[in-house]
């Protein structure tokens, strides 16, 4: 069976809204929900402090410049920690009784090296031994991170949780900048930017998850990703070229799970319909040379993107339309 979910984000900024994106995702796409974003409540809530908020064993502070690395925890960071635990709570709460999977996001090490400043300033990103401790601290907090869900959602056979890495090529392509805006950050070579991937994705299934890696950036290295052990592919259709083809039926082939973001993810000028969309995939399956029975089971529908950007009622659309032509398929 075809599943739909999304990728993460909703719009709201407030704790009310967040009490209602809980309900809302769990009545939309019940088979796969997901453990909503608010970005829109501030930086202790977006996807860098999100992340942080996980990363085990490193103090983090905010500075006018971003999140830099300190000797403790500062009062943002210890906030945005606060902050989780009480979406957390509003998700236990909510997802009492619940048993279809569940999905939780976190920005990936990548993502956070190229956002996140080492304590006397410029990323994380400049320094190899940092970006290696950043994802080792990543991969520690996300194993207890894992475990907290799994006491909160007893009912839960299936939790997922999707690495969010919009920077990776950026990162592999030397264009993150330096602090003074002047330069760019060198290359990460591919070699390297799998072991820090796989760190983390590893410690996801250690923990009894399954990893996937999400991005709705163009020129992601798809291969690079699932010979990192991602499990789950969640990929912005549109962003998708030619080259990217064999990947993806190489990772439908090899059972990974392909998510597939079809539906728009900020209000469009003419929303399409299920069935127009639905072609659209069946042409991309076609593209692929597989049959969409057999791969039914592999596929997830999703919006192209986060919906934080979306008004309400176009995000709730989104999530409709993505469970419709998941149920068409």
């Amino acid at each position: 069976m075809t599943l739909a979910t999304g990728v993460g984000s909703l719009p709201g900024d407030d704790d009310r809204a967040y009490a209602e994106a809980v309900r809302f995702t769990l009545g939309e796409v019940p088979d796969l929900a997901f453990v909503p974003e608010l970005p829109g409540r501030g930086v202790t809530a977006n996807m860098t402090g999100r992340a942080l908020a996980i990363v085990d064993g490193l103090g983090v502070d905010l500075q006018p410049a971003g999140w830099r690395l300190t000797d403790a925890s500062g009062i943002d960071h210890r906030r945005a920690r606060s902050l989780l635990a009480q979406d957390l709570d509003q998700v236990e709460e909510q997802a009492q009784g619940f048993t279809g999977a569940f999905k939780a996001q976190v920005a990936g090490p990548w993502t956070l090296a190229a956002t996140v400043e080492k304590p006397r300033g410029d990323k994380v990103l400049s320094d190899h031994g940092a970006r290696r401790e950043l994802a080792e601290a990543l991969a520690e907090g996300l194993r207890g991170h894992v475990a907290d869900l799994r006491r909160r959602l007893t009912g839960v056979e299936r939790l997922i949780v999707q690495v969010d890495e919009p920077m990776l090529p950026a990162v592999l392509a030397a264009q993150v900048p330096t602090a003074s805006g002047f330069g760019r950050h060198r290359t990460v070579h591919p070699p390297e930017a799998s072991a820090a991937l796989g760190i983390v994705l590893g410690a996801i299934a250690d923990a009894g998850a399954e990893p996937w890696v999400h991005s709705c950036a163009p020129g992601v290295p798809w291969g690079l990703v699932a010979d990192a052990g991602a499990r789950g592919l969640s990929v912005d259709h549109a962003m998708l070229t030619p080259k990217d083809l064999d990947a993806m039926a190489q990772a439908l082939d090899d059972g990974l799970v392909v998510a597939l973001g079809v539906v728009p993810s900020t209000d469009p000028t003419t929303a399409p319909t299920d069935a127009v969309l639905t072609e659209q995939v069946l042409r991309w399956l076609d593209m692929l040379g597989l049959d969409p029975a057999e791969v039914s089971d592999r596929l997830v529908i999703t919006p192209s993107c986060g919906l934080a950007g979306a008004s309400p009622d176009w995000s709730r659309r989104a999530l409709s339309l993505s469970r419709d032509v998941a149920g068409h398929l």
